[in-house]
């Protein structure tokens, strides 16, 4: 019997003008993980959702247990034993959590003897227990759309619990998640290869791979560059590798050059839909040449605070003053043209029309002004035209060009997007809400360039995010938010990262 439970050889995928997977072949042991790396638009999840059945390969084979198979569908592939949770969650948001892990097999009970009926009281039990086998604690009841997002990914690995799957692919499993749910996910994965589980890891973070995984296939433009044993592998080797190039992970910062003031925002209250307070009398400045960094435990008010400056969140009282001038009961679009540009938390939900092509994306916040509109006529040339200069000039990588469904966009690349998009408003002020979110480590670096770009012209940043790392890389000044208030407002050159962290942890009071 063959050591490897997957072996997956020769697998060839094209997409209309894009080749994902060029003759990629990888072996899984036993009990192992083992961590796909790559760049965004690599064609890591595409290898994977062939190995679930959600594509068929053009050519190759694929063995698990050492027999060959056809995976046709994921229906087929959990028959294997084989579950996988993907980089966006497939959850039915109004279904309870337990609705959704026995979607499609619902546990039949007969009630007066002959009347069919799903049995979810005992499920919920079975459920609850299997969440605290693995401790992975959810109540079963809890409809999907009243969980956070941690909680949601729990639901996607019981998912895979429940149906006993014995190779467990996870896509991208932390791009979502805060620091402290990461490290809680990275044991969650150590102790289910203690469990005898075989795990296959999707990611582009060399930490993490570092962390938990045995060996690292590096893809690279749809090919395979090397599978590495990762004890004996640095992350500096890893990332040049995956890019093709060597990466620097300290950005270089120029001396700051402060001009006028670009943002005030005095005495802000935002208040959530039971009258709560998340962000509670928030004052700050922003000036030309300036990155103010907001720094804070995720669920701290910091997005409800870029959400209400970029005016998607109405303020219950306070000021938001934009180049001398009061915006703080302006819509969306004249806040735009007064000078904002925004990249969103969520890319997919609030950045993207994901349903709409790339480069009526790119043209979203300008497709009524010449040249693309001209006597209320909408010219399509000069979008594409317009979309062909950002896809080339921030490497944004889609099988159709401009004309990809952005849908079908690896999550990097849609976040690429976003940001040429902004970027190219060319605003005073330019809010950044975790920014590399789900980029590889090549682009994390060129975004880090591109928000230091933009403070050198003189743009004024606001760069809210949760690794700590970017924001004392970047910031030249840190405002930490704690329980929607401003513990602390000081030069970046003034603070340590632990002093940061005990900020973000409420630990010091203000001074």
């Amino acid at each position: 019997m063959s050591e490897y439970i997957v072996e997956m050889r020769h697998i060839t995928k094209k997409f209309p003008g894009i080749v994902a997977n060029d003759d990629v072949s990888i072996s899984v042991k036993k009990g192992e993980i083992y961590a796909l790396l790559g760049e965004n638009g690599a064609g890591k999840s595409t290898l994977m959702s062939m190995l679930f059945g959600m594509y068929e390969p053009d050519e190759g084979e694929i063995y698990v247990r050492g027999e060959k198979v056809k995976i046709t569908s994921p229906s087929h592939a959990a028959k294997l034993n084989i579950g996988m949770v993907h980089q966006h969650f497939k959850l039915v948001s109004n279904y309870t959590i337990t609705e959704n892990i026995i979607l499609g097999q619902e546990p039949k009970k007969k009630i007066l003897g002959f009347l069919p009926s799903v049995d979810i009281k005992n499920t919920d039990k079975k459920i609850a227990d299997i969440s605290k086998k693995y401790g992975l604690e959810v109540d079963p009841s809890k409809r999907i759309e009243e969980v956070n997002v941690s909680i949601q990914q729990r639901v996607e690995i019981l998912k895979m619990l429940y149906r006993e799957s014995e190779i467990l692919i996870f896509d991208e499993p932390t791009a979502v998640l805060t620091p402290q749910e990461i490290e809680f996910l990275l044991k969650i994965i150590l102790e289910l290869r203690k469990g005898g589980k075989t795990i296959i890891l999707i990611t582009h973070k060399l930490e993490e791979i570092k962390l938990v995984a045995d060996r690292c296939a590096v893809l690279c433009q749809g090919r395979l560059v090397d599978v590495l044993d990762v004890k004996e592998t640095s992350t500096k080797k890893m990332a040049s590798l995956m890019v093709g190039r060597d990466v620097d992970f300290k950005v270089a910062k120029s001396e700051m050059n402060m001009g006028r003031e670009v943002l005030s925002v005095e005495n802000l209250v935002v208040k959530n839909k039971d009258g709560f307070p998340v962000v509670n009398d928030v004052s700050f400045k922003i000036h030309e040449g300036e990155v103010f960094a907001v720094a804070g435990v995720s669920g701290n008010g910091q997005t409800e605070l870029a959400d209400a400056i970029a005016g998607m969140l109405r303020c219950a009282s306070g000021k938001i003053i934009l180049n001398q001038k009061d915006i703080t009961s302006e819509n969306i679009r004249n806040r735009t043209e007064e000078g904002i540009s925004y990249i969103p938390e969520d890319r997919q939900s609030v950045g993207l029309v994901l349903d709409y092509t790339l480069s009526d994306n790119i043209c979203l916040k300008n497709y009524y002004k010449e040249p693309f509109c001209k006597n209320n006529l909408l010219y399509k040339k000069e979008f594409k035209t317009y979309s062909d200069e950002l896809i080339e000039k921030y490497d944004i990588r889609s099988g159709q060009g401009s004309d990809t469904n952005v849908r079908s966009m690896s999550g990097g690349n849609q976040q690429k997007a976003i940001i040429a998009r902004e970027i190219e408003l060319g605003s005073k002020l330019m809010i950044f809400v975790q920014p590399t979110r789900g980029l590889d480590i090549g682009a994390i670096e060129n975004v880090h360039k591109q928000i230091l770009r933009e403070r050198d012209k003189g743009k004024a940043i606001l760069l809210i995010s949760l690794e700590l790392d970017e924001i004392m890389n970047l910031a030249d000044t840190i405002g930490v938010i704690f329980s929607g208030k401003i513990l602390k407002i000081a030069p970046a050159s003034t603070l340590t990262g632990n002093m940061v962290g005990e900020y973000m942890m409420g630990v010091k009071e203000h001074e």
